[in-house]
């Protein structure tokens, strides 16, 4: 938790250590996911699930002693040749800025090691400084930029093409 300057704990905070692991997304934590995005976002996620049992990507959730994922995100194994490209990364919104994106990231590296690949690549949005600021603290570092689009559902339950601009960034493991 952040002071309200935003560096360090708030004046009579305490810290608490909690353990966390990281597994395998299933089917049966989507409901439990519902802060990661929209309905049409978890189905696209569930859709992910079944190519990861085809071994073509890895999803991984980060869990507290509760099981229930406070992380997610995705490792595709076929989008680039010579890299595996995280993606779809999210921390729930409260547990922000408490190291376990970057729990989720070591995790998703470990597993692209794990297939005999030595580079990890990700999209950054460009209006998302903190999660290219994280990305940075890690050792990636931008090479390109590309625009991305995709169909995403708001408040209202309209799908809309939701278009972006991202860096792209790249890390040797």
């Amino acid at each position: 938790m952040r002071a309200p300057d935003g560096r360090g704990t708030p004046p009579g905070a305490r810290a608490v250590t909690v353990p966390l692991t990281v597994r395998d997304l299933t089917p049966a934590d989507l409901p439990a996911c519902g802060w990661s995005g929209s309905p049409l976002h978890l189905a696209h996620v569930e859709r992910e699930l079944v190519r990861a049992r085809l071994g073509e990507v890895d999803y991984l959730a980060v869990c507290p002693p509760s099981g229930e994922p406070v992380a997610i995100g995705g490792v595709d194994h076929r989008a680039r040749p010579d890299a595996g490209l995280l993606w779809q990364l999210a921390v729930l919104p409260a547990l922000q800025s408490c190291g376990i994106g970057s729990v989720l990231i070591a995790a998703a590296e470990e597993r692209i090691r794990g297939r005999g690949v030595h580079r990890a690549e990700l999209a950054v949005e460009e209006d998302n400084p903190r999660a290219r600021a994280l990305y940075e603290r890690l050792g990636y570092r931008a090479y390109g930029r590309q625009p991305e689009a995709w169909d995403a559902q708001g408040p209202d339950g309209v799908v809309r093409r939701y278009e972006t601009m991202c860096t792209l960034m790249r890390k040797e493991l």
